[in-house]
């Protein structure tokens, strides 16, 4: 996660520093080591970013399921934990979904494919000065 990427989610979150730390569990440091691009925002961080600015996302419009995006065949579908959860909105927070037909061991790697995947960029439309690939 770039530096741009997590202050705009701090700022569609209306946190400060000061309570997105608190919010991520981490100090107010970090948030601005992140911010000025001092040190990089951990896995676990990102990934929980992303999760809470997807809830708020999701309580404000309909987003759309995974499997609908890539028509996944029902055989498909049933080897895949976003299927199994039925949560193909969040199927990018899921490690283990079948993206490109092989489940992804890291969230490294699930980020790699995720950012360009039109089922993220709709559940992050993030502005063009802060683009996510």
């Amino acid at each position: 996660m770039r530096k741009k990427e997590f202050h705009f989610i701090r700022k569609k979150l209306q946190k400060t520093q000061k309570e997105m730390g608190q919010l991520l569990g981490i100090s107010t440091r970090a948030v601005q080591s992140f911010e000025q691009g001092w040190r990089t925002v951990p896995a676990a961080v990102e990934r929980q970013a992303f999760f809470l600015y997807g809830l708020k996302i999701q309580a404000t419009r309909e987003i759309k399921n995974c499997w609908d995006y890539r028509m996944c065949s029902p055989k498909k579908r049933k080897r895949c934990p976003a299927w199994e959860l039925q949560a193909g909105h969040l199927c990018w927070f899921i490690t283990g979904t079948l993206c490109q037909g092989n489940p992804l061991e890291s969230w490294e790697q699930k980020m790699k494919i995720c950012r360009g995947c039109q089922v993220f960029r709709e559940m992050f439309p993030m502005s063009e000065s802060c683009e996510l690939a």
